[in-house]
């Protein structure tokens, strides 16, 4: 696994990374959230190497410099265009395969996955940013590494190229490697990542499952129908509990399903339909990070009020 221990990093008098540390397991897709500003590209170049900085992160217990070939380790996607404008795009990854050992065959391979063998002899000056994305991505697998970091790889392909990226990191994690991955299109993470990290003004926020930050989130509820709502509203009153009418049932806050169930059953109601309704990721993420936003708009609502 990658592990990352005390990282920090000031600029002046300016915490941009705050003693943060966690593990990025083989075998997943962890995602590393965080408003603008969070720090979460510092992170990532100093788990690299790439900032000056403190605190270690190891990949499979060695440092990534202790490593004779560190791209066959972990491939990165820092930077959209970090390529020659006018070298075409097969030679900017031949030479990327030269340096690394890797055969040159590969970079034919690289190009057909991401998409790009059609373009390949083409400079990538003039590529849109969702190419560059793709071609970013291909030189990050070039080495076939045991781990990817990618940051924002999302950032501005079309929906078809962002269900490809999906797919393709869930596919590699699947193949025994792990993928640490920045976004900000939350919908997609929450389909994408085993795990997430989120940060805010540096600082570790949250460190777990996506499963159990959502179904752990405040905002998840009990969402009920039944023969009798009138009397299943009065016996949850009884028990504390604040019944909200909605969608021609009730949701209930702070309990789980069975407990409604059990009352239901006990005062001899029928139950129509008892579910869970869960946050989505950007309820949890947005109420994590409040407060801890680097820049913040207000609506016109917000002036009127």
């Amino acid at each position: 696994m990658i592990k990352a221990s005390h990282l920090s990093k000031k600029f002046q008098k300016e915490t941009a990374v705050d003693d943060i540390s966690f593990e990025v397991e083989s075998g997943k897709v962890t995602g590393f959230l965080g408003p603008n500003g969070a720090g979460k590209s510092t992170t990532m170049r100093l788990m690299l190497g790439l900032d000056n900085g403190s605190g270690t992160t190891t990949f499979d217990s060695k440092l990534l410099h202790e490593y004779s070939q560190p791209s066959k380790m972990v491939g990165i996607l820092l930077e959209a265009k970090a390529f020659h404008p006018t070298r075409t795009a097969k030679n900017h990854l031949k030479i990327l395969a030269t340096e690394g050992s890797v055969p040159l065959s590969r970079v034919d391979e690289v190009l057909d996955i991401v998409g790009l063998k059609d373009v390949s002899k083409k400079p990538p000056g003039k590529f849109s940013l969702g190419m560059s994305q793709r071609l970013g991505i291909a030189a990050a697998i070039l080495s076939n590494p045991k781990y990817l970091i990618l940051d924002e790889p999302a950032n501005g392909l079309d929906p078809e190229g962002i269900v490809w990226l999906r797919e393709f990191l869930k596919s590699y994690a699947d193949d025994g490697n792990a993928v640490f991955v920045s976004s900000h299109l939350l919908s997609e993470m929450s389909q994408m990542a085993d795990n997430v990290i989120v940060i805010g003004r540096g600082k570790l926020i949250a460190n777990t499952s996506i499963k159990n930050l959502i179904s752990n989130n405040t905002k998840s509820n009990v969402f009920v129908r039944s023969d009798n709502l009138t009397k299943l509203k009065t016996i949850l009153k009884e028990k504390s509990l604040a019944p909200v009418s909605v969608d021609e049932g009730i949701e209930v806050s702070g309990v789980k399903t069975d407990v409604i169930g059990k009352l239901a059953h006990g005062a001899d109601l029928t139950i129509l339909e008892l579910t869970t309704r869960n946050a989505s990721l950007e309820d949890v993420f947005l109420e994590l990070t409040e407060g801890s936003e680097e820049f913040k708009g207000h609506n016109q609502m917000d002036k009127k009020s």
